[in-house]
């Protein structure tokens, strides 16, 4: 049997590489820095190559650490589950979901109850930080986002349809000057999410003010902060109409009674073959049982 790098080595390598931090690394791993950095050393020193290029108090992981972290990270993850069921003395079932903190809170948690009495055995370990779709296979089973299309090579469902909202704080109406007129939008600011942008421009262009610049365009990556910062009056969201019906913000208004259908739609993806495993396969079919379909316009 072929020779293997001790599991130590092993282990501190993908901490570090996963933290991009010798001092993280450390504290997850209660080891000293030293002690992580020549776990690291030997490891490389098994493999006979950098897996890191060496900066200033600073590490970054090189293209053979990648190619490295993408082969062990699942294997260590499915050792740390098998541990795990071992000694709490029950099958766990393990499920690393990427989801976006608005359908999180929206649409996910408040079913998470009724999943949990489905599969008392499934357990979520949640990551909200963004780009789901390049973490596929690498620290995330499974990812719920937002987007136009899916890459086709994925395996995708489409969990909803919705329309574009201009969503702004009740103040605009309730004033002197009430906002009634899209063209008004000239004289506020846009609040838009990163993930997105389009749904700005696809709602200008069918309202007729394509032409029309708002004072400036917010970016944000944040669903809840959107929200807040609309009820705040730092300007109008552009949004789902899910987001805002989900909300239920008394401070929040819809303005503009424009119907525009959003070029964007949440999807539940995977690489196909992640299906093959019972936690993927358990949490997808509930999700596509329980949750599709609440976001789409009645």
């Amino acid at each position: 049997m072929r020779r293997l790098p001790p599991l130590g080595a092993i282990e501190a390598f993908v901490q570090v590489a996963r933290l991009g931090s010798i001092k993280a690394a450390a504290d997850e791993l209660s080891l000293s820095a030293p002690a992580l950095s020549r776990r690291v050393q030997s490891l490389e020193r098994f493999l006979d190559k950098p897996l890191f290029e060496r900066r200033h108090q600073a590490l970054a992981i090189n293209a053979d650490g990648e190619r490295l972290l993408g082969l062990l990270a699942p294997v260590m993850d499915q050792l740390s589950d098998a541990v795990e069921a071992m000694t709490s003395g029950t099958e766990l079932l393990r499920l690393r979901l990427g989801v976006l903190p608005l359908y999180a809170s929206q649409r996910l948690f408040p079913h998470l109850g009724e999943l949990r009495r489905a599969h008392p055995a499934l357990h979520l370990d949640i990551d909200t930080a963004g780009h789901g779709v390049a973490r596929l296979g690498d620290g995330l089973d499974a990812a719920i986002i937002l987007s136009r299309d899916v890459d086709p090579t994925l395996h995708a469902d489409r969990l909803d349809r919705n329309a574009v909202y201009v969503i702004g704080a009740k103040a605009l109406l309730d004033g002197p000057q009430p906002v009634t007129s899209p063209a008004q939008i000239g004289g506020m600011t846009a609040l838009v999410h990163r993930e997105m942008t389009e749904a700005f421009d696809a709602w200008r262009q069918l309202a007729g003010v394509a032409n029309v610049d708002p004072l400036a365009v917010d970016y944000f990556d944040s669903g809840p902060l959107m929200l807040e910062a609309a009820a705040q009056g730092l300007g109008v969201a552009f949004m789902h109409e899910s987001h805002f019906n989900d909300a239920r913000d008394p401070r929040l208004v819809r303005l503009f009674d424009i119907e525009v259908e959003s070029p964007y739609s949440y999807w539940f993806v995977c690489r196909p073959r992640a299906l093959l495993a019972r936690p993927v396969r358990m949490f997808r079919d509930w999700l596509v049982d329980t949750v599709k379909g609440e976001g789409s316009p009645a």
